[in-house]
């Protein structure tokens, strides 16, 4: 695993997509506690004021739709300037039923989220993370992308899209820095997917004490993690695929 080490995102102005999740709000937080101009995006506006007051910006936004987040760019530029990092934590999660119960309406709404959402956001932002000095582009993947069953398949392969895309974005901030045939320069923006098996607060735990949640990671885990991406190396970091650890067992 690529040593993540402790790294300054003061001053860096970071947009978390998909903010009113619990990874969304940890996440948030964390940035915000680190120094940076936190941006929160989200299709709910009450769920955006009641659970991010602290954020510098709140967008209220359907991500999955391109004409939105191109206004959504247009509205954040105007307010921030360009982004130096871009936090994509939307997510979700349908399965169940075997190959024959994959059907469509799962299928549509694991691509509307897990993908559509990123290309979105990837495309409006990708000229400002490859213009910053410490460009960052985080995702979440799972561990099920290594592992799918007959039952996870829609899930999996929407998650594969995700973890193909990101690193095509790898693959433009590597061209456009280090790889450039004419005058490279040292990489400055680096694309990185987490992998987890799935994802627990302290929420969950309490809905569901009996639970172990085994091999699941805390979201206060994650949050440090991308936290802490401001300050690797982005050419060891671009492209990387990063699993976390899960939580420790409660005793």
């Amino acid at each position: 695993m690529t040593d993540l080490t402790a790294a300054p995102a003061a001053g860096a102005t970071v947009l978390v997509a998909g903010a009113t999740s619990a990874s969304g709000v940890a996440t948030a937080r964390a940035l915000h506690a680190a120094g940076a101009t936190v941006l929160a995006a989200a299709t709910d506006p009450g769920r955006l004021e009641a659970r991010l007051p602290f954020a510098h910006g709140r967008y209220a936004v359907d991500l999955a739709d391109p004409e939105a987040v191109a206004g959504l760019a247009h509205r954040l530029h105007g307010d921030h300037g360009p982004l130096d990092g871009l936090v994509h934590l939307v997510g979700g999660w349908r399965g169940g039923g075997g190959l024959a119960g994959q059907n469509d309406a799962d299928w549509a709404f694991l691509h509307r989220n897990l993908v559509a959402t990123l290309r979105n956001t990837t495309r409006a932002f990708h000229a400002d993370l490859a213009a910053s000095t410490r460009g960052r582009l985080a995702i979440v993947s799972a561990t099920a992308v290594d592992s799918p069953t007959a039952s996870t398949a829609n899930y999996a392969a929407a998650k594969a899209a995700a973890e193909t895309w990101t690193r095509a974005v790898a693959a433009a901030f590597r061209a456009a820095q280090a790889g450039r045939k004419a005058a490279p320069e040292p990489q400055r923006s680096a694309a990185v997917v987490f992998v987890v098996k799935a994802l627990v607060d302290d929420s969950a735990r309490a809905a569901d004490p009996g639970n172990p949640f085994t091999g699941h990671t805390d979201v206060a885990d994650l949050a440090d993690a991308v936290v802490r991406l401001f300050g690797g190396d982005a050419g060891t970091l671009n492209g990387a695929r990063l699993p976390l650890p899960p939580a420790p067992a409660a005793p």
